[in-house]
């Protein structure tokens, strides 16, 4: 008796059994994604604020370089905390609030007045800049030809000036300049020498002073390579020769961090992570 053959039937769906799969891959990944994504906008925000105030409160990137914060998420981080934006420059790469820019022209009024005779005198000059008002100190008034360390006669003015400066909120960067005549001496072996040495001579009399706190002075000397005038003549050169005394808006970012409130702090828990 012969035995029937069964004819067995193909399916031709098992394809989607496959595609789905493929999908519901495809959906896991981009919701890991995203979640990746949250997760890191609180890490995202303490590196860039970290870098910024690192290097900008140096004055390592040219203004030029200076780019706005977007400051609109970084109350995610904690909302208890006010966190003051950073970098606020009187100039037009970033605009400063404006009762800044206004109280600081009514701080330039008062040391104009203060400081009329050494301004007649062409000793001091005040200007609004970029990063916020300039008192420059110019060396024939203030130091003899190749040293650090100010006249004697010159000291009143410095404690004025370190006064008047005290009863504002205000950062100060003390930047020493030189022209581009080359120094060679037992004491100063270079012009980088020099104006490092002037700014922080600078410092240590304002810090004697009582009346700005540490946490708002900061020093750089920069030579040669900051002139406001040519070195070809012995005028502009004279220019050149100066300390600037830079009031500026405060610099530091409070994060509430649990380990401290400082930039140090900051980049541990970011590594920690």
């Amino acid at each position: 008796m012969r035995r029937t053959s069964s004819t067995s039937s193909t399916s031709h769906e098992r394809w989607l059994v496959s595609y789905a799969d493929f999908i519901t891959l495809m959906f896991a990944f981009f919701v890991v994604l995203y979640a990746s994504s949250k997760a890191d906008q609180k890490k995202q925000q303490q590196v860039s604020l970290a870098i910024d105030s690192a290097f900008h409160s140096l004055g390592i990137f040219p203004d030029s370089a200076r780019k706005k914060l977007d400051f609109r998420n970084v109350s995610a981080i904690n909302p208890d905390k006010t966190v003051i934006p950073m970098n606020i420059v009187m100039g037009e790469d970033v605009l400063a609030p404006a009762e800044v820019k206004e109280h600081l022209q009514r701080v330039q009024q008062d040391l104009e007045k203060m400081l009329s005779n050494q301004i007649a005198q062409h000793t001091v000059s005040i200007q609004m800049g970029k990063d916020g008002l300039i008192i420059s100190l110019k060396e024939a008034g203030f130091f003899a030809s190749g040293s650090a360390t100010p006249q004697s006669d010159t000291l009143p003015v410095l404690r004025k000036i370190a006064a008047a400066l005290g009863k504002t909120s205000y950062d100060l960067r003390i930047e020493g300049h030189t022209d581009n005549v080359p120094i060679h001496t037992s004491e100063f072996d270079s012009n980088w020498e020099l104006s490092s040495a002037r700014a922080t001579r600078l410092t240590r009399i304002f810090l004697t002073t009582g009346d700005l706190a540490p946490d708002r002075l900061s020093t750089a000397g920069y030579a040669e390579f900051h002139p406001v005038a040519s070195n070809d003549t012995p005028a502009g050169r004279a220019e050149n020769r100066r300390v600037d005394l830079v009031v500026r808006p405060r610099t530091k970012i409070n994060l509430a961090m649990p380990e401290a409130d400082s930039t140090k702090a900051m980049w541990k828990k970011i590594t920690d992570h």
